[in-house]
């Protein structure tokens, strides 16, 4: 298994406010959007998180790929955050530009990235999106890069034709580095069933997205690791700054799975 996925690792979210193309942008340019970012990047490590995801949250209502000058913004503050982090970070641009997460990614040294819908179809609030993943390993290859992607399985804010078992097994032969399994919506608890659904058919590493808490995380013993956001802020507001209290006593919990391996 590869290193970074051995020890189940705690990975934080740092949403970032809305960038330009989105129509919540105010037109500030990156200054105060990197300062939010660098103070939580800060707040998550300080807490212990193993790495972090940077992601376009605040664009809502997205577009299916992103606009263009949504993607040089992102990359600059990327860059940034790159620059000051001790621990990977990883991309995940909204709602679905995997490619976009990768050419980001290879241009600033992020060492993953997240994709929603990697293979097959979902039916989202942009409408139906089809996966990326021939286009992707395709970028990945001539790059002649190793950022790992991370693909989800029956991802959140979606429908979904297939059956979750089906859907692990075709994102498994499709070629991600690992899986993701999560709640129906941001911050929505995972079911620990789907959990052991899609380990029991794959070998890939499988992570939680969604809904992992202080007082769940032991159901989600099985997990290859974590990606915790909005239980992470303020009052476990989504719109909150990161709260480093929050932050190290999930990484107090996630090493209490690890000690009793």
């Amino acid at each position: 298994m590869d290193s970074f996925l051995s020890n189940k690792p705690f990975i934080g979210m740092i949403h970032l406010q809305p960038l330009a193309g989105s129509v919540r942008y105010a037109r500030s340019g990156t200054k105060p959007i990197i300062a939010a970012a660098l103070r939580d990047l800060y707040a998550l490590e300080s807490g212990g998180v193993d790495a972090v995801f940077i992601e376009n949250l605040g664009d809502s209502p997205y577009e299916k790929t992103a606009p263009v000058e949504t993607i040089a913004m992102m990359t600059s503050i990327a860059h940034v955050l790159i620059e000051r982090a001790h621990i990977p970070v990883g991309i995940n641009v909204l709602r679905n530009d995997g490619l976009a997460s990768m050419a980001i990614a290879a241009a600033t040294g992020a060492s993953f990235v997240r994709v929603n819908v990697f293979c097959g179809v979902a039916f989202t609030d942009q409408g139906m999106i089809e996966g990326q993943a021939r286009k992707l390993l395709s970028m990945q290859r001539d790059l002649g890069t190793t950022i790992r992607i991370l693909a989800d399985v029956h991802v959140k804010h979606a429908a979904h034709l297939t059956s979750l078992e089906e859907a692990a097994l075709d994102a498994d032969r499709n070629g991600p580095n690992a899986l993701i399994v999560s709640g129906i919506g941001t911050g929505r608890r995972t079911s620990p069933d789907h959990l052991q659904t899609v380990k029991q058919v794959s070998e890939l590493p499988v992570l939680v997205g969604s809904g992992v808490r202080i007082d769940n995380v032991a159901t989600y013993r099985d997990a290859d690791g974590f990606i915790v956001g909005t239980v992470l802020k303020e009052q476990g507001r989504v719109e909150a700054p990161v709260d480093v209290k929050r932050v190290k006593a999930m990484a107090d919990a996630i090493a209490s799975l690890r000690d009793s391996r």
